[in-house]
């Protein structure tokens, strides 16, 4: 099987004598499927997994192929627009790989898209814009800072956003004590965002970080759900200690 036969296959899935389910579909209601597929790669990623990985990008590429064929039926483009217009976008925002200019740091690269998004029409009057809405809130905002730290907007060192983070702890606590949810909302939203500028700041994703800490958590979880039942026990029957106790028992497990 080669790229052309997944496109046969794509094409005849929509045919008139295709998959029914296949037939129906539209990109809107291909999104979420879009969304799903690029995290499960992810997690065949965290969990270092090749044979995963390769399954996982064939059914994100599939929804690709898929989007592909749709536009084709419109008379909008097909899969190899698609592809010449990544390879030359790659191209030309690689000057220094295909062409004579001359790049020594990742900064100049960086310095050199932003540029080059200039000439393509795709900087309007904001650094800020063109991070997608859609992005989850943590990554979002991790990109938010990223690029106006890129034009200088960003604190000199970590332990003023230490100092800043005890700050917001404290304006939290206050609209805790005053019981307003609105307040308590926003102070906690200020927490995120510098919890994010910390994790930004020390080269860590928090988006990973918390999708790492998550999957501590189920395990940790599901060690102490089925050790209770190895011995009969319902959690609900458990005390708080015992579920701790528990709890650190997966820590050392898991070391």
């Amino acid at each position: 099987m080669d790229f052309d036969g997944l496109l046969k296959i794509m094409k005849a899935l929509r045919s008139e004598k295709g998959c029914p389910w296949d037939k129906e579909q539209t990109r809107e209601s291909l999104k979420p499927f879009l969304v799903e597929e690029a995290y499960e790669v992810i997690e065949a990623i965290d969990e270092g997994a090749p044979e995963k990985i390769k399954e996982e990008l064939g059914d994100l590429l599939y929804q690709i192929v898929f989007h592909c064929q749709i536009a084709k039926e419109r008379g909008e483009f097909d899969m190899s627009d698609v592809i010449k217009k990544i390879g030359d976008k790659m191209i030309a925002r690689h000057p220094h790989v295909f062409g004579e200019a001359e790049y020594k740091t990742p900064e100049e690269v960086l310095a050199h898209w932003e540029e080059q998004k200039k000439k393509e029409g795709k900087l309007r009057e904001s650094i800020l814009e063109g991070v997608p809405k859609t992005l989850p809130s943590l990554l979002r905002a991790h990109r938010l800072q990223d690029r106006a730290a890129r034009a200088g907007f960003d604190w000199e060192k970590v332990e003023d956003l230490l100092k800043k983070l005890d700050e917001e702890l404290k304006e939290f606590k206050d609209a805790l004590e005053k019981k307003k949810q609105s307040e308590i909302e926003d102070e906690l939203g200020d927490i995120f965002f510098v919890l994010v500028n910390v994790s930004r700041f020390v080269g860590v994703n928090p988006e990973d970080a918390l999708r790492k800490t998550i999957s501590k958590f189920i395990s940790r979880f599901r060690h102490i759900e089925m050790t209770a039942a190895e011995h009969g026990r319902k959690l609900s029957d458990m005390t708080l200690e015992e579920m701790d106790e528990l709890w650190d028992e997966a820590k050392e497990l898991r070391k």
